[in-house]
């Protein structure tokens, strides 16, 4: 079997591919966007990638073509020679890739689905036009502040340009604050949009209303959840799912020494803020669910926001288990782990 190792970049890639035994067969550069016509003519190979932007489109393409792929975590290569004695460039990436490919199986992450990845960048397009709404509201808020024009009303976010016009009138108004407030109200547009067509999707999907049934979950946490498990069968229980999501807690131990730090915060930060925001929302729903009264017996001894952690990791081993068993959320059953 020959091994294809590529140094993937956004215009063009450098290609190495090397026998079983090791002998390099070639080494070329090919424009990015025609390497599944580039690997459609080689035999099946062992295609090896690092992961990046490109990665997981290319992975998608050799695996159709019949190719064995690996993407490699961009944590691994410097341990495999990549970047060694301060010396790298593209064409010896390729090299050490394919060398080692020679010798070992590499690991590789796992390549998510086609609709996992449409999910998750819906979510991220969503998120990027909040996190662009919060930035213009805190410089309107700024400006407030420095003409010392007083405190607005409480109120939500969607109601914050209509309180701003309400306090401050329009003659007092400079054209420079009218555009925020302009740009803040068509962002707020584009925001309910996306979340009609995120829950929408959510009420289509089996899987994310059966997530839905869990207090707290909305359809873009089940959405997020769904595409970042996508596949249940990757995760022995819910403890690893667990820490795969980053919510669990850290070790720095050494000899006798046994320490235990805060969560370690691996996985998808998205996701995790995701599952935070859903354990504050169950709690603030209350009610007699299981969950949330061992959440406030935990909150008695460790306090509030390491209680609203531990609820998010809970949840998390909950939704795993309604994955898995293909069932709903019930108040009096606990989930099996």
């Amino acid at each position: 079997m020959e091994h294809v190792a590529i140094d993937l970049a956004g215009r063009e890639s450098q290609i190495c591919v090397r026998r079983a035994d090791g002998s390099i067969l070639e080494e070329c550069r090919r424009l990015t966007r025609t390497l599944g016509e580039y690997l459609s003519r080689r035999p099946p190979s062992r295609v090896v990638v690092e992961t990046c932007a490109e990665a997981f489109a290319v992975a998608d393409r050799a695996l159709e073509l019949g190719h064995q792929v690996r993407v490699v975590p961009a944590t691994l290569v410097r341990s495999l020679g990549v970047g060694a004695r301060r010396t790298k460039n593209d064409a010896k990436d390729a090299r050490v890739l394919s060398e080692v490919s020679c010798r070992i199986d590499l690991p590789s992450v796992h390549v998510p689905s086609a609709m996992s990845r449409r999910r998750k960048s819906m979510c991220g397009m969503r998120e990027a036009l909040v996190t662009a709404r919060t930035s213009l509201v805190n410089t309107v808020r700024g400006w407030l502040r420095g003409a010392a024009k007083g405190p607005l009303r409480s109120g939500a976010v969607e109601t914050f340009v209509d309180r701003v016009r309400d306090r401050i009138s329009e003659d007092e108004r400079p054209r420079y604050v009218d555009r925020q407030l302009e740009t803040i109200e068509m962002l707020t547009r584009q925001i309910v949009e996306a979340d009609d067509e995120l829950a929408a999707l959510a009420h289509k999907d089996e899987e994310c209303r059966r997530l839905m049934t869990v207090p707290g979950v909305g359809p873009v946490t089940a959405i997020r959840f769904v595409a970042a498990v996508d596949e249940i069968g990757r995760f022995a229980n819910a403890h690893q799912l667990e820490s795969y999501l980053g919510l669990v807690p850290g070790e720095s131990s050494s000899g006798d020494r046994v320490h235990r730090t805060s969560i370690t915060k691996a996985g998808s930060p998205r996701l995790r803020r995701t599952l935070i925001q859903a354990a504050w929302s169950a709690r603030r729903a209350g009610g007699v669910h299981p969950m949330v009264l061992w959440t406030l017996e935990v909150e008695k001894r460790r306090g509030r926001r390491i209680a609203t952690v531990a609820l998010a990791r809970k949840m998390a081993g909950i939704m795993y288990a309604l994955l898995r068993d293909g069932s709903r959320y019930d108040a009096t059953k606990g989930a099996a782990m």
